[in-house]
């Protein structure tokens, strides 16, 4: 600009600070370059406010091709005032409508005529020859005029081709209707217009995006006679925002959940259509089966499987695919050696192979390569923590006419290396949860064992993924004398030591369960039990990668059926309350003392005695049922008495029934369901006779029990059974305390029964040859299928019990056993 010796040039940035100062402005204005510049040009110059920012300014003034021009009086730097010509023109606003960079060009000259007038010139010079601006002239009928050197630089359109065309038929873009419109409001209004200009330029450059700046043009009695218009290209500052914008969401929407399926999902929907306008994810086979691939690239033959795809369709439309099978991809096939070499690659349809092999393998792929018009590819290996996991498809259609570059391929591979950390980390839990599954499943009841005391059913919900196992168990243990255990617990916590934890306090139910304590005396054994295992297994340091062990907490629930008196004794360790079902399809809870939470120690525990009505329902279950995020726990209390009240034709249909009412988008938690219809043992079936302390009793209690087998039908069974009772009824006579009571009770099994008021439990042993004593249990044990010694409230009753096989007598439950 120094061209022009008596022309001064100030440069200045969007708030009016000196960035540029000419020798020019060093002559007319006495300040050097240091001096001048980071100073305000308001303060510098001594006007109130910079020329054409915004509001009125006193001078004589003419505006020109998107300039203002104004005679101002200026203070030098000596002081004193001068007069001079000031134009100003703004420079490129940016993507959003607002200066970016330099914000100002101030051109000041001697206010003389001819001054003003070279002025002039030397500004249009300036704009159309040397000036970086793009600018475009039209007319009030919107037809081009005439363009700037920098318009035709970044267009490739020449002047004559534009000059006398609308925008609309020289600018290939669906925005040139819209910029229309806002040119002819910019002329109506006198506001300046800025958005953005989508379309493809004549340079062969593709798709760009050009910030344009529309200020109306007027003579000096206001006329309109035009609109100029400014050009900014911001392609690649917009390709750069987009990528970053692109990753910002990936990392926000990918891994949202530890699901696999579902995080390779989310990857192809954060790509369709802001990246690709097909994405495909394919994983190893071996990594869905839940084995440990080899690390590092994988040479030769990969099976693989589809389990995301998403594709762009005509209108915008898009398709997520389900999984696929799997597919063996040969060792010269893309994805192959993408995952051998360990890098991405780039391709065109109609390049050379791998890609036109691949695509020519299949009648299929040809089609759908047609179908879609698909032109450009990218594959990237999907690899995290040194494993190579898949591979990672994206394809361009007809539906985004620019092919894949590099810019798009180092995206590519930023995208998949997000995803592929949480696709991992889902792996990783799959897998363990997967062998915290098995383990539990391995710890809970397969089916119910053989009773005739209840009929029972059950479910059983393992909690969401992102949860992770729980403790939760239930259980149905057959006790002597056709009674029925049932229990249902929590272990407080999640993953694989909650589910050990779980197996070791179901494995001490079920002994202390043999041993016939009663529910209160068992929960307290259990207590104890827990309270050694936390004090074993709190360690100092935990070796590396092995799971915290920590306190143990746990809630119990155990309750003891006898079906022949049909008395249900039970007694809660912090649990929830059973509910009972009546006759008449009412819902009610029962009101038993709630002790605390296995693990405190030192608290008793309650028992409670119910009797069950005939034709009623006990439910049990764990708080995963009737508690989660949405629900509290009272909340759900109601909804599972509405649930239960609902009459069905069977137990297996209302358990299903309860959990869809109760938890219809799964369990937050693990939750547990038992199920139990009590049955009543026919007063026929069971036979009682209380016994005088006398030897001379026995002949008389054995012929008694004979008679009562042979009502029953079971005449073979005699034999063996005078023997036990003759033995049993001796030793309660000879050792024992009265009163002494036999009972013979019909079931699945024969049960006889001997009790007595003493609490001295016996102890089989093995008698020496020359003993006289101390056979009789013995022969009791080989004699029956089981025997035992429970402790009662009046003392203690010895059992055993013949299998009715043996016995010559019935396999299935005897007709006497009724639903209560």
């Amino acid at each position: 600009m120094d061209a022009y010796p008596s022309l001064g040039v100030i440069v200045t940035d969007r708030q009016g600070l000196v960035i540029g100062w000419t020798p020019g402005a060093e002559r007319l204005l006495g300040y050097t370059s240091a001096e001048a510049c980071g100073r305000s040009v308001a303060g510098l110059l001594g006007i109130p406010v910079l020329p054409g920012g915004g509001e009125p300014v006193r001078g004589e003034e003419a505006v020109g091709h998107g300039g203002r021009h104004l005679g101002l009086g200026v203070r030098h730097k000596d002081g004193h005032r001068l007069s001079v010509a000031v134009s100003r023109y703004p420079l490129a606003p940016g993507e959003d409508g607002t200066v970016e960079g330099p914000g100002t060009v101030l051109l000041i000259a001697p206010p003389s005529g001819s001054t003003a007038q070279r002025l002039r010139q030397s500004l249009s010079g300036w704009v159309l020859r040397d000036s970086p601006l793009a600018l475009v002239v039209y007319d009030t009928d919107l037809r081009g005029v005439w363009q700037s050197a920098g318009l035709h630089r970044l267009s490739g359109l020449p002047d004559e081709a534009r000059r006398g065309r609308r925008l609309t038929e020289a600018f290939a873009s669906p925005d040139a209707v819209e910029w229309e419109e806002r040119m002819q409001r910019a002329m109506a209004t006198g506001e300046e217009q800025v958005s953005e200009l989508k379309g493809a330029d004549l340079t062969g450059r593709g798709s760009r995006v050009f910030s344009v700046s529309a200020t109306p043009l007027r003579d000096a009695e206001g006329h309109t006679l035009g609109v100029c218009a400014l050009v900014g290209d911001v392609t690649e500052r917009r390709r750069a925002r987009e990528r970053l914008s692109l990753l910002n969401d990936a990392s926000l929407h990918i891994g949202s959940t530890l699901d696999m399926a579902k995080t390779a999902r989310e990857l192809t929907e954060v790509s369709v259509p802001r990246f690709a306008d097909v994405a495909r994810v394919d994983l190893l086979e071996i990594i869905l089966r839940g084995d440990e691939p080899a690390p590092g690239p994988l040479a030769g033959p990969v099976q693989l499987r589809r389990i995301a795809e998403l594709t762009l369709f005509e209108g915008g439309t898009t398709a997520q695919s389900t999984a696929g099978e799997a597919d063996v991809y040969l060792a010269n096939s893309p994805a192959a050696l993408c995952m051998a070499t360990g890098r991405s690659a780039l391709y065109r349809t109609n390049a050379a192979p791998p890609i036109r092999s691949y695509i020519d393998q299949t009648p299929e792929r040809q089609a759908k390569v047609r179908r879609l018009g698909t032109h450009s590819w990218i594959l990237v290996p999907m690899t995290a923590r040194g494993t190579t996991l898949g591979v990672v498809w994206f394809t361009r259609t007809r539906e985004t006419p620019v092919s894949f570059d590099a810019d798009d391929l180092s995206l590519a591979e930023d995208l998949v290396a997000r995803a592929a950390v949480c696709l991992d980390n889902a792996r990783r839990f799959t897998r363990e949860r997967v062998a915290a599954l098995m383990l539990q499943r391995s710890l809970l009841p397969q089916r119910m064992p053989e009773q005739s005391a209840v009929e029972a059913a059950f479910r059983y919900l393992p909690a969401e993924q992102s949860s992770g196992v729980g403790g939760d168990w239930f259980d149905v243990i057959a006790l002597s004398g056709a009674r029925v255990a049932l229990v249902v617990g929590d272990v407080v916590g999640h993953g694989m030591y909650a589910a050990a934890t779980m197996g070791r306090l179901r494995a001490a139910v079920q002994t202390l369960a043999d041993v016939d304590l009663a529910p209160d005396e068992l929960l307290t054994r259990l207590d104890d039990l827990v309270l050694r295992l936390t004090a074993g297994s709190v360690a100092d340091v935990e070796p590396p990668g092995v799971e915290a062990a920590g306190e143990i907490g746990a809630t119990c629930l155990y309750a003891v059926y006898d079906p022949v008196s049909r008395r249900c004794s039970m007694a809660l360790a912090g649990h929830p309350p059973p509910a009972v079902v009546g006759p008449d399809g009412t819902a009610e809870f029962l009101d038993v003392p709630v002790g605390p939470p296995l693990g405190l120690g030192g608290l008793p525990f309650e028992s409670a005695d119910v009797t069950l009505p005939e034709g009623s329902l006990l439910a049990l279950y764990t708080d995963g049922l009737i508690h989660s995020g949405y629900r509290d726990i009272g909340e759900g209390l109601e909804a599972l008495r509405e649930a239960l009240a609902v009459p069905t034709g069977s137990l297996d249909s209302l358990c299903d029934h309860i959990v869809r009412k109760l938890l219809p988008e799964g369990p937050t938690d693990d939750a547990a369901l038992l199920l139990v219809r009590p049955r009543v043992l026919d007063a026929r079936r069971v036979a009682m006779w209380d016994v005088e302390p006398d030897a001379a009793a026995v002949a008389r209690i054995r012929s008694d029990a004979v008679r009562a087998l042979d009502e029953w039908g079971l005449e073979e069974a005699a034999f063996v059974t005078e023997l036990l009772v003759s033995e049993l009824v001796t030793n309660a006579i000879r050792y024992g305390d009265p009163p002494i009571q036999l009972r013979l009770i019909h079931d699945r099994v024969l049960i006889c029964e001997v009790s007595d008021s003493s609490s001295t439990a016996p102890h089989l042993r093995r008698a020496r040859v020359f003993d006289e004593g101390g056979r009789g249990l013995l022969l009791v044990a080989q004699l029956t299928e089981r025997w035992g010694t429970r402790q009662t409230a009046a003392g203690k009753t010895i059992w055993c019990e013949q299998p009715l096989a043996a016995a010559g007598g019935p396999l299935l439950p005897p007709e006497g056993i009724a639903a209560a």
